[in-house]
């Protein structure tokens, strides 16, 4: 009985991780396609190799950071010294100055606020735009705001927040 068990354990563990791979992969391949929607001049290789790029920096973050299943949560132990970092203008720091100092042919990188001051409701994301373009037509990254786990979205369609644009200056 308790190789039985074991055996369907196993099982069920190589299939969650496999679950995840699949999703991460379907993920990266969702945020190229949306990446090279910027402009026609992005091309599909320097889409993708952005797109790695972005969830291998998330990922990196994620570690860095050990953010809590809710990111509330996580500012409050912050805020109470019970964690040192994780709030998310520090996540969309991190990656502003870590894309900044990268050679892309076809993209600018920029930070974006919402309700900047506010304490409990300010957020910072980082967006990512075709060269040229405006930063509202960017992409917004933003891995605070599912713990970890990268949430990208046209700048345009996330209706949660309204969006400015933050200046260097101000990291």
């Amino acid at each position: 009985m308790y190789k039985f068990l074991l055996s369907i354990g196993i099982i069920f563990f190589l299939l969650a991780c496999s679950r995840d791979t699949l999703d991460a992969s379907t993920n990266r391949q969702s945020l190229t396609c949306t990446l090279q929607s910027l402009s026609s001049n992005i091309s599909h290789e320097e889409a993708q190799s952005l797109a790695i790029e972005i969830y291998g920096q998330t990922k990196l973050l994620r570690k860095k950071f050990d953010p809590v299943f809710e990111p509330h949560m996580n500012n409050f132990l912050i805020n109470v010294g019970l964690k040192e970092q994780g709030l998310c203008y520090e996540w969309s720091n991190a990656l502003y100055l870590y894309f900044k100092k990268q050679e892309y042919a076809h993209f600018t990188f920029h930070l974006l606020v919402a309700d900047q001051g506010k304490y409990f409701f300010e957020h910072n994301v980082l967006v990512v735009s075709a060269k040229g373009e405006p930063v509202m037509h960017g992409i917004i990254i933003d891995p605070w705001r599912k713990p970890g786990a990268l949430y990208f979205s046209k700048v345009k369609e996330d209706k949660r927040y309204k969006w400015k644009h933050r200046k260097e200056h101000e990291i």
